[in-house]
């Protein structure tokens, strides 16, 4: 194929520099040039076909051409229009175009041909990708939602690298200045809404929002427009993600629920968490977990001394020293398999690593289970809580974060009520230790993609075909995503000065059965029609919402507008510990109802479910 290619281009190239040298008159008076054509064809193409073959011109693939394949091709095609004058040097009896032919085909047989290789490697690059079975296909055409320079790189990206299997051929972005502008030859055609008028037309395939900046309302509203005109769409990953490396700009992702939030993702001081990790040894308990391992992530970029991993799973531990080694953090992290309730195994990690700042995240989390088996709870939460708070206390820890949940308001459950008495135990060692260890705690809401929450539960309910099913149809709850939940312990951290408890400004609760549909509709289906909506009723310990601060809390404004501060007075230690020493001879004996009664005694707002 490419011996014929090549032969009908420098044929064509030949009787082009005959037509340029006689002003396009050959064919219709001079009978010796028009014999002289076809005599030259006949002996001079496989000449030139001979050089290319000998420079090694039909051995490479013809959609792949850089510039040491040009300069071979420059070489085989000058070389060749330099044998041809050898023949009139030796006198030979033999038909020879004249010299300014000669020369006219030797520049239109270098501009042919690498023109020729230069359309394959772009018909690859842009038009082209490979499927997995090795076969090509043609790239997707989408159309880019935001003209700005997310936008714009991520159409360089796409238009270089044929991997992708996508092809740019609109921007729409929301500033209707920009219509009628190019970025890199691809037109945009107005704001986003016009994608009703023009949609059609461009034959989209899909589209893609590079729209990272724009208001939580705004890209909700876009994505409802593309799934209204049945546009399979993706997004491009966080500004965050991308400022920090950890992803690049074309990595595309699929939109997940937490893009539909409704409200601004939380901005944290990166400088004041700066100044609190960095040079320090960090240790994160629970690391992990959902929220231990992003902290974990987050903590490692602001250059801790050394990063302490514990946790008691031993796979979940594996998986995050792995990332983070993949990342680059292997000098700086150890990885430590710890039971929290292991008092003279955590002592002798205290005293080896001497950790100046500590994330309290390890905890059972998952209210049914822990319903069931409320010494379990009491146990991990409360206890194990405790020594750890009491031991970096007498280590001179200088703070103390523990991770705390809005269901320790007014519990109505176990884990609830166990994080509760977690708080109270922490408030009192923060009232009587005389600010040496600054102990704080961190209330936020359901944690979007956490392990055992909602949302991974109702992905799995719509891939098996349904129902979804959902508790009831007024619960509401408040939800963050799971960076938003991080930066708020961060922020705490930084600027708690001991014995407060930190909420997070969470909007306004949403309807699970709002959120049910809209991870329905995301992932193409309709809701009720598709898939059912099954509502099954609360489940033991269960509201129908969740609140925001006990009756006796008094709220503080902090440094960050979006961050309140709860401040109550503390019980005096001893009386708490004189709770926990009557707790602790009955956790594993007493009946689970009888457990939930004392755990009433220290926490009188909690209203147990007897079954």
């Amino acid at each position: 194929m490419i011996l014929v290619a090549y032969a009908a281009i420098l044929s064509m190239s030949l009787w082009l520099s005959f037509q340029l040298r006689f002003d396009f008159f050959v064919d219709s008076g001079f009978k010796t040039h028009r014999d002289s054509i076809a005599v030259s064809i006949l002996w001079i193409i496989p000449l030139k076909l001979c050089v290319l073959f000998i420079g090694r011109q039909f051995s490479g693939l013809l959609a792949f051409f850089s510039t040491p394949d040009l300069i071979r091709l420059c070489s085989s095609v000058t070389i060749g229009s330099a044998l041809i004058i050898i023949p009139r040097l030796l006198n030979m009896d033999i038909m020879i175009p004249p010299r300014g032919v000669i020369l006219i085909d030797l520049l239109m047989s270098l501009f042919m041909l690498s023109g020729f290789r230069v359309a394959c490697r772009v018909f690859r690059e842009r038009w082209q990708v490979e499927s997995k079975g090795g076969r090509r296909r043609t790239a997707q055409r989408v159309a880019i939602l935001g003209a700005g320079e997310v936008g714009a790189s991520l159409a360089k990206e796409l238009l270089n690298k044929r991997g992708l299997g996508k092809l740019p051929v609109a921007f729409f972005d929301d500033d209707a200045n920009k219509k009628g502008m190019r970025i890199y030859n691809i037109p945009v055609l107005g704001i986003p809404e016009s994608l009703e008028d023009n949609g059609h037309n461009l034959q989209l395939e899909g589209a893609v929002i590079a729209m990272p900046g724009a208001a939580a309302r705004r890209r909700g509203e876009i994505i409802h427009l593309l799934q209204k005109l049945h546009i399979p769409f993706t997004t491009v990953p966080s500004m965050e993600q991308m400022a920090t490396g950890q992803v690049k700009v074309s990595q595309l992702r699929e939109v997940e629920i937490s893009d539909l939030l409704g409200r601004e993702t939380v901005e944290i001081d990166k400088s004041g968490i700066q100044s609190m990790i960095q040079g320090r040894v960090l240790m994160v308990t629970g690391a992990g977990g959902s929220i231990g391992s992003e902290l974990c992530r987050q903590i490692a970029l602001f250059n801790p001394s050394r990063l302490l991993l514990v946790d008691q799973s031993e796979v979940q531990l594996f998986q995050i020293e792995q990332e983070l080694m993949d990342r680059g953090f292997g000098g700086v992290i150890k990885s430590l398999v710890v039971d929290i309730l292991d008092e003279l195994r955590l002592r002798h990690v205290f005293e080896r690593f001497q950790p100046e700042i500590i994330f309290h995240a390890a905890a059972h989390k998952h209210v049914p289970m822990m319903e069931a088996q409320p010494s379990e709870a009491i146990k991990n939460n409360s206890f194990g809580s405790a020594y750890l708070a009491r031991l970096a206390g007498e280590s001179g820890v200088e703070r103390f974060v523990m991770i705390s949940t809005d269901k320790a308001i007014n519990p109505t459950n176990v884990m609830g009520a166990s994080k509760r008495l977690a708080e109270m135990y922490v408030q009192a060692l923060a009232a009587s230790n005389g600010g040496k260890t600054k102990f704080m705690a961190v209330r936020f809401g359901n944690v979007l993609g956490s392990s055992g929450s909602v949302i991974p539960t109702f992905k799995k309910q719509i891939a098996s075909g349904g129902p979804v099913k959902v508790t009831h149809p007024d619960v509401t709850r408040y939800f963050m995503t799971i960076p938003e939940a991080v930066g708020l312990v961060m922020q705490s951290g930084a600027i708690g000065q001991g014995g407060e408890i930190f909420v997070l400004d969470m909007g306004e609760p949403v309807k699970i059965v709002d959120l049910a549909r809209q991870l329905i509709e995301l992932s193409g289906l309709v809701p009720d029609e598709d898939i059912d909506i099954e509502f099954v009723g609360l489940r033991p310990g269960e509201k129908l919402f969740e609140e925001l601060q006990h009756t006796d809390e008094n709220t503080k404004p902090t440094e960050h507008e979006k961050i309140f501060c709860f401040v109550s007075k503390p019980r005096k230690l001893e009386e708490v510990e004189a709770i926990f020493d009557g707790l602790r001879p009955i956790l594993h004996s007493a009946e689970p109802a009888e457990l939930k009664l004392k755990l009433k005694e220290a926490v009188p707002e909690y209203k147990p479910y007897l079954s």
